[in-house]
This record gives C-alpha cells, structure tokens and sequence, in this order.
C-alpha cells in the first residue's frame, strides 16, 4: 500500500517539475523575443484626467453641506416657553471678541431654555483667527439650535464671514454686507529711519524670521509667500460663501471683489431678506416654531480693538477701516 501511495506522490512531483521546466523555457523564449522587438512610433498625446483642485472643493463642500442638513433635521426646537439669546459682534473682530464670543456661544448649545440664537453683527471684520474661530463654532452651534444673523448697519469681510455660518441672514435694506476678500498692509519705513538716524540691527534665525518688519522692504520670495498666503486665506473665503449661500464658486466670484453692497441689491444672493430687527427676531421665531419668545441680550466684548502690529496678519477687514486704526 505505502509503495504505491510513494509511486502517485513520485508521479506527482515528476509532473509539477515538468511544467515548472516548460514554463521556465516559455517565459525564456519570450524575453529574448520582447528584447528585439522595436516598438512603432506612435504620434498620438496621452492625456491623463484628473479632477481638478475646484471639483474636489466643490465636492467636499457638497458633502459637507449634506452632513450639516442631516444633523440639523435632529433639532427639536419647539414647544412653548423658551427664549431667543441675542448675541452682539460689534466692533473689528480681535482675539478679545472671539475670547468672549465662542465660550458664550458653547454656552448657550448647552442651555435648553435658548431655543435660538440671534447674532447681531455691526462689524467690518478683523483677523483671520478670531474671525474663523467665531465661524466654526457658530457652524457647530446651528447643528444644535437656529441661528439667524442680522445687520443693521455693517456685516463686512470677516464680520460678513461669521454672518454666513447662520440659517439666514437678515439686513436693514442699507446696510452694507459683503467685502469678500483678504488684506495685508505691509509698511516700509526704511527711508524714513534713515532720514531720522534710526538704525535697526536685526538677529535672525532665518532669513524669513522678520519678514514684514516694517525696517526694511519685502523681497520677492516674501511677496510671493505673502501672496499665497492671501490666496489660501481667500480660498477659505470662498468656501464658507459657497457653503454658507449655497452658491458656487463661480456665483460668489462675482460679490468678490472687496467692495460691500447695499443689502437691498443682494437680497436672495448675499442675505435673505431685509428688515429691522423685529425682522430677524420673527424669522428666527418661524425657525424654532413658537411665538412671542422671551428675548435675552448678552453683553459685547469691550477694548481697544488693537489688532498689533500691522503687516504681520492677514486681515479679513474692510480697508476703509484700516486708516483709523493705524492713525
């Protein structure tokens, strides 16, 4: 029995190596035929599709968007007594606003007698991080409860940004919204400090280390990483107005150019609707479904809205409010 298991393993085992040595043989011959062989000339232009940089944005805004309306359908928001908070953004948006802004607003997610909140914004915008910390925790807060922003007199650049976040947004007829855009001011005084005797001794660890010091020019790789700065910032910028609006990118290319409109000639593109305050109120009433909703008004941040030194931060701010600051 066990000779003639030996005698079928044998017959096996001489079979597997037959074909290894005629495969081995196949692949021989048909490696010294791949090497001789000259392959035509071919004219023809490969062309490689891939989706571009502004379809993965319009893409991820997209997606982005469905998430956001599939959380808020879990809002329940009704009922009968619970109140509207008010709370203001006034001035240039600074560090100190986002300080006193964002925790209030945590606040407010967490507090079930606010049915929704209503953001009154008076504000030519500011800095690029308080402006973008104030957006994102608006977003999250209107996953949570309505949000409706309103202007009655100025809703620009940044402070514009943050407005976008809300479920709608309301403005007196002139008030003026909008000023997408980006601004860096950089200020080269260094003939004046030599007319006045000034010398200033820079020690650096790199050559970028005091780029925007306003001791000397800016070169032209600094104005080039200023300028891409700039543009991913205002990229940003486009985003959350895509997003924001439901607009795309090609329709808020068209209030992009820095300037700030009359509400009146946006309505439907740049801001809901207009009215006064009362406006807003009612439509943030419709939104949480009561009426008559008891309205609580939180304070606003006080300071001196000093932005520092000038040149060294993008700015979400209109430039009309530039002047004043720097004096």
């Amino acid at each position: 029995m066990k000779s003639e298991v030996w005698k079928y393993i044998s017959l096996m085992l001489v079979l597997i190596l037959g074909v290894f040595v005629t495969s081995t043989a196949l692949l021989y011959l048909q490696n010294q035929g791949i090497g001789s062989y000259t392959p035509p000339q071919c004219n023809c232009t490969v062309t490689t599709v891939n989706q571009t940089q502004e379809e993965w944005y319009r893409a991820r805004i997209a997606e982005l968007e469905a998430q956001l309306r599939a959380i808020e359908l879990g809002r329940n928001v009704t009922g009968g007594n619970v109140s509207i908070a008010v709370v203001p953004i006034f001035g240039i948006i600074t560090a100190e606003t986002a300080l006193y802004v964002v925790p209030t607003l945590e606040k407010l997610a967490k507090d079930d007698s606010i049915g929704g909140i209503l953001l009154w914004i008076e504000s030519p915008g500011g800095a690029v991080g308080p402006v973008r910390e104030i957006y994102k925790e608006v977003l999250l807060l209107r996953t949570r409860k309505p949000v409706v922003a309103y202007t009655g007199g100025i809703a620009a650049s940044g402070g514009y940004y943050i407005a976008v976040a809300s479920d709608e947004i309301i403005a007196d007829p002139l008030a003026e919204v909008g000023s997408i855009g980006v601004i860096y001011v950089h200020y080269n005084m260094e003939k004046n400090y030599a007319q006045t005797g000034i010398s200033v001794e820079v020690f650096k660890t790199g050559p970028y280390k005091d780029m925007g010091g306003e001791w000397r020019g800016l070169t032209p790789e600094e104005k080039e990483l200023i300028w891409n700065q700039i543009q991913s910032y205002f990229r940003s910028f486009l985003d959350v107005v895509s997003f924001g609006r439901n607009m795309t990118e090609e329709e808020v290319k068209n209030f992009a150019s820095g300037r700030t409109w009359f509400a009146i000639n946006v309505t439907g593109s740049l801001v809901d609707s207009t009215g006064n305050f009362q406006t807003a109120v009612e439509k943030l009433e419709k939104l949480m479904g009561v009426r008559g909703a008891e309205i609580r008004v939180y304070d606003s941040p006080t300071g001196s809205y000093s932005l520092g030194p000038i040149g060294s931060t993008a700015l979400y701010l209109d430039p009309r409010y530039l002047k004043p600051i720097l004096g």
